[in-house]
């Protein structure tokens, strides 16, 4: 019991710490749907292990149906987990969450086989996944890494690097000590970048083009009025 309280503060401190918006404890237990989420997975949890039919799984569609955040029993989930506004979050049968990781809406940790094995990612100590990613597949997110919001990762992250994009890729390396952040090659960058200076070259020398033909066209009307003239006079 007294392990089950410590846990339970470090879900609020976690609360705390990584939501400026969290004023009190009393507001986490209170209002955060993340919070209610973590407590009634603990509960179907325990229950599944213990091998109870029925009954987790329905606690789990209370907690979906209360909370928005649908997770199954069988995931496991380290501590200080945060789950942040929540609605619409999906973790799997097979997932396996590390500790202080943080979480937003519209995450997806989905499955890509119906066979009765791992089949859902696993998210080391500290990952950061931004709102709407979608992770799918036994993929394994290593410690630290931060994934972008809107995301779709099919592989396994590298230990404190930065995913981005569809499909997800490996953007930045942040390491653990003071050392500057590493930014990797990114070869659909830069091809956009190739593309839109090519862009800034051509609309250029469109631009002298006209300016050139406009020359043009007023020194032939000036030969034309100075024709007219001549003849009139």
């Amino acid at each position: 019991m007294r392990r089950l309280l410590q846990n339970i503060r470090r879900d609020i401190r976690a609360a705390r710490e990584r939501d400026p918006a969290a004023i009190s404890d009393l507001e986490v237990i209170l209002a955060y749907p993340g919070f209610h989420a973590r407590q009634l997975h603990r509960l179907a949890h325990a229950l599944q292990r213990r091998g109870l039919p029925i009954v987790p799984r329905l606690i789990s569609h209370l907690n979906r149906a209360l909370t928005g955040i649908e997770i199954h029993p069988a995931a496991r989930i380290g501590e200080g987990l945060f789950i942040d506004h929540g609605m619409g979050l999906v973790i799997g049968e097979t997932a396996e969450i590390g500790d202080d990781v943080t979480l937003y809406q519209g995450v997806t940790l989905g499955g890509t086989s119906r066979l009765r094995h791992k089949r859902h990612p696993t998210l080391r100590d500290g990952v950061v996944v931004g709102a709407h990613a979608q992770l799918i597949g036994a993929i394994e997110v290593g410690e630290g890494a931060r994934v972008g919001a809107g995301s779709v990762v099919v592989n396994s992250v590298p230990p404190y690097s930065t995913v981005v994009g569809v499909p997800g890729r490996t953007v930045a390396v942040r390491f653990p000590d003071n050392r500057p952040i590493a930014r990797l090659p990114d070869p659909e960058a830069e091809t956009i970048e190739l593309l839109q200076q090519r862009i800034r070259e051509l609309e250029g020398r469109l631009a002298g083009l006209e300016r050139h033909l406009g020359r043009m066209r007023a020194d032939r009307m000036e030969r034309s009025e100075s024709w007219v003239t001549g003849e009139l006079a």
